[in-house]
Parts: C-alpha cells; structure tokens; sequence
C-alpha cells in the first residue's frame, strides 16, 4: 500500500492597507480541507484595519508580524524565515485558492512520487474583486517544467509555484517588481524534480499594475533574463515576442 505524503505546507502572506481584500484571502486558507498548514502574515504596520481583521482569525494562523518593511520582498524574506513546512506558498492579500479542497487535490497529486518533489506548481484563474472568473492567465504552465522554461516568460504564477524551503533562498531586493521572477529560477535550477499538480491552485485578483511599474517590471524582468540565460538568448526571445504580437494583430 503506498504511503500518501502528507507534506506542511507554510502559506505566507504579505499585507499592507490591505482591510478591503485580506479576509477573504484568510478564509479560503482556512477553509482548505487539508490540515497540514501553517499560515503566516507579515504586515507592514499597516494604517487601516487590515490588522483587526487578521486578529478575529488569529486562533488559525501561526505567525502574525506587523511592523514597517523594506516592500513585499522584504516581507517575504521575512515569512521564509519563519516558516517550518516542507513547502513555501506565498498568497498575496487578496488572492484565494481556487476551491476549498485545493491544496487535498495537490497533495493527492504526489501519489506518483516516492519522495516530495523539489517544486508543485499549477494554474491560475484571474477574477475580479467579487470573486468571479475573468479569464485564463495568458501564459498557461507547461506540462514539463525547467529553469530553462520562463525564458518565454513567467510561465507559472508566483502563487501557483511551491518551492521546498530546503531550496529557497531570499529574494533579491536588487529587484522591486520582478525578484519573483528571480526567486522561481534560482528554486528551479536548484530543483531536481518539478511536479505538474494538473490543477487550478490560485484565483488571482486582476488589478493590473500601474503602467510605470508595468514598465519598471518588464525592464527588471529582462535584466533577470540577461543574467540567467544571457544576452543572446534574451534578445532573440524578445524579438520573437515582438513578432507574436505583431502576427495577432
């Protein structure tokens, strides 16, 4: 009979002024049918009552920090070195896993595997404030995930990537919109096993940054690129990207 794993997942969550979105996120973490989590927030002292809320819920969350940060980056480290499970997830307020059995769904997905896989990784739905279903991220996961993979882009939501904590290390503040995109390939080329879960695991709020830190991130995210892949392959991708766009209109 095989042994089903049971793995502690650590769900981190960053917040900041976030009153108008952060119970809902809470909910859908305690909500999960799996038990083996271990919820953290880190909050960067925020003004409104983001925190009133978090403390109606405070029986079920493990670790609750609030005090002035460096930005989410900063935060996130900081929720990486509290953490204690097999597994990181960082849920940003205001985004949900998609059902309340999401992270059983996952966890029944390993079944395959003898030992726990380095990284898990699913997809996304975007929905709006209420809740309901936008559309499909535009870059789906690949069946077959590497670190040689989002050189065609973040192919997998932050969100929707779980990282062993054994192989995480701190994002980097050099970046201030795009050290996800870092972080993901540094966990994967450390990464001996990379697991597709086939499952929808986030429901992402589409709110759309702002078209100077859209700007800001892309230009992050190509320096990212140049420093994991090189320039020649960096410059080749975005040529093709370029061509795509202008093929579809």
């Amino acid at each position: 009979m095989h042994n089903r794993p049971t793995p502690l997942f650590s769900v981190i969550t960053v917040t900041y002024n976030a009153a108008a979105v952060i119970e809902d996120t809470i909910q859908s973490v305690i909500a999960q049918t799996y038990h083996h989590v271990e919820y953290i927030i880190v909050d960067g002292a925020s003004k409104d009552h983001t925190l009133d809320i978090v403390r109606r819920y405070q029986d079920h969350i493990a670790r609750i920090v609030s005090e002035p940060d460096r930005g989410l980056y900063d935060a996130m480290n900081k929720g990486m070195a509290m953490a204690t499970g097999d597994y990181l997830c960082f849920l940003n307020a205001g985004d949900s896993f998609h059902e309340d059995d999401t992270l059983l769904q996952v966890v029944h997905s390993l079944a395959p595997h003898e030992t726990l896989p380095d990284v898990i990784y699913g997809e996304t739905d975007l929905v709006d404030s209420e809740g309901h279903f936008v559309r499909k991220r535009r870059l789906s996961a690949p069946e077959a995930l590497t670190w040689k993979s989002f050189r065609q882009g973040m192919l997998v939501c932050h969100q929707a990537f779980f990282a062993r904590r054994a192989l995480a290390e701190p994002y980097d503040l050099a970046y201030r919109f795009s050290a996800d995109f870092d972080w993901c390939i540094r966990v994967m080329k450390k990464a001996r096993t990379l697991h597709n879960a086939h499952v929808v695991i986030i429901d992402y709020l589409d709110e759309g940054l702002t078209t100077a830190n859209r700007r800001a991130s892309l230009m992050e995210r190509f320096r990212i690129m140049v420093r994991h892949y090189g320039w020649v392959s960096t410059v080749a991708h975005h040529a093709w990207f370029v061509l795509r766009l202008l093929l579809k209109k």
